[in-house]
């Protein structure tokens, strides 16, 4: 889902590129509502909400059907229980690889550490997606991603953010 400051993310850069559709996935109503509005106040004509899950959403697509799948900051699931929760897995990864054209991205960024890792040998092991910066490597935050106030605050404190580019083939 787009929490609130992902929401002010997902609208800056629908306003950055109005080139794009831009179509944010959400689950909590309230949620729509409000990036809805945003959307509004600011005249754009290139964005679209869409009310469930992203997984079952992908799944429903033509095959090579998107430029781009964009994660940001996504739920780590700390707890090793959990983990089968977490968006990057090899399963759900084949989903996303199915609905990308060829030459499309999955952009992910997180500020956990741990989930960033994860995410790189998940990635790294994907049939079909190559890592933009090279097998093992991050990749340094794109200008089109905005940096939000959590994360320059994070930064000032001294936390890292890691960025994951990877390109179906």
């Amino acid at each position: 889902g787009l929490g609130d400051v992902y929401k002010r993310q997902f609208i800056e850069m629908a306003a950055a590129d109005p080139s794009r559709n831009f179509v944010g996935i959400e689950v909590h109503e309230p949620g729509i509502g409000k990036c809805a509005y945003m959307a509004g106040t600011q005249n754009l004509t290139n964005v679209k909400i869409i009310n469930g899950d992203a997984i079952q959403l992908l799944k429903q697509l033509p095959e090579q059907h998107i430029d781009r799948i964009q994660l940001y900051f996504p739920d780590p699931w700390q707890k090793k229980r959990h983990y089968k929760r977490r968006f990057v897995s090899t399963e759900r990864m084949a989903i996303v690889t199915r609905s990308l054209k060829s030459g499309g991205w999955f952009h992910t960024a997180t500020d956990w550490e741990h989930y960033a890792f994860w995410m790189l040998e998940v990635l790294d092991h994907v049939p079909g997606l190559s890592n933009q910066a090279g097998a093992g490597q991050f990749t340094p935050r794109p200008d089109f991603r905005p940096m939000t106030k959590f994360e320059r605050r994070g930064i000032d404190r001294g936390h890292g953010v890691w960025d994951l580019i990877f390109i179906k083939n």
